[in-house]
C-alpha cells in the first residue's frame, strides 16, 4: 500500500474496504455499550465532538485540564482495544510498542477539531495512527509551530493517516465535514479512531 505524503503526514487512501469498515464499526459499537460517548469540556466550554476510548487509558478533558486516565468518567475501566483496530497498528505503524489507547471521536455534521498537537503522550518516537469512517472530513495539517503554514486534504471513509517523524508533533485539525448521509452512517456524521502509545 503506497501512502500519500503531505507535510510529513502519511495518508493511506482507502486502506479499509467496506467489509473492514463494517467490522470495525461493529466492534466500536460493542466498546460504546460498555463505555458510552461523553462530551469533554475545556476551560472555554464543551467540545463539539463526543468521545470515548478503549485500551489501558482514555483521554479526558475537563475544567482541570487535559490528561489520560485509566477509567471512563463513570468510573469503569476502559474496554480492551478490539483486534480489528489493533491489526491496523500492526500493519502500518512500524512501532516496537503496542498501542495503549484508542480514542473514539464522534463528529456530528457541525463538529470540528481545532488545530492542536498530540502532546499529552510521553513517547514521541511512537506514531499516532488515525482512522476515518463515515462522512468526508477536511483535514488540516501544519508544522510544529502553530503559526506554520497549513494545507488541507479531504479524508474519505476508510482512509488511514499516520503521524510519524516530524508530523508526530505537528499541528493538525478537522475544519469541517461534508454534510449529508454516507453509506456507513445514513444519518450523517463521522467516526474517527486514533491509536497511540501513552506512557
Amino acid at each position: 500500500m503506497t501512502p500519500l505524503e503531505i507535510k510529513g503526514f502519511r495518508i493511506y487512501p482507502a486502506a479499509l474496504n467496506r467489509a473492514a469498515q463494517d467490522r470495525i464499526i461493529a466492534d466500536v459499537r460493542d466498546v460504546l455499550r460498555q463505555a458510552p460517548l461523553f462530551r469533554p469540556r475545556t476551560r472555554r466550554g464543551p467540545m463539539s465532538v463526543r468521545m470515548s476510548a478503549a485500551g489501558e487509558y482514555g483521554w479526558i478533558s475537563d475544567t482541570k485540564g487535559y490528561r489520560y486516565e485509566p477509567n471512563h468518567p463513570d468510573g469503569q475501566p476502559w474496554p480492551a482495544i478490539p483486534g480489528s483496530i489493533r491489526a491496523l497498528w500492526d500493519d502500518l505503524a512500524d512501532s516496537p510498542r503496542t498501542p495503549e489507547c484508542c480514542l473514539i471521536n464522534w463528529y456530528d455534521e457541525g463538529a470540528r477539531m481545532g488545530l492542536h498537537q498530540d502532546a499529552d503522550e510521553q513517547d514521541y518516537d511512537c506514531p499516532v495512527l488515525s482512522v476515518s469512517l463515515g462522512a468526508e472530513a477536511l483535514f488540516r495539517m501544519g508544522g510544529t509551530e502553530r503559526r506554520d503554514p497549513t494545507v488541507s486534504h479531504w479524508l474519505q471513509s476508510g482512509d488511514v493517516v499516520l503521524l510519524t517523524g516530524p508530523s508526530r508533533r505537528a499541528f493538525h485539525g478537522v475544519d469541517r465535514l461534508r454534510p449529508g448521509p454516507s453509506p456507513l452512517f445514513p444519518e450523517g456524521g463521522r467516526l474517527n479512531l486514533t491509536l497511540r502509545v501513552v506512557t
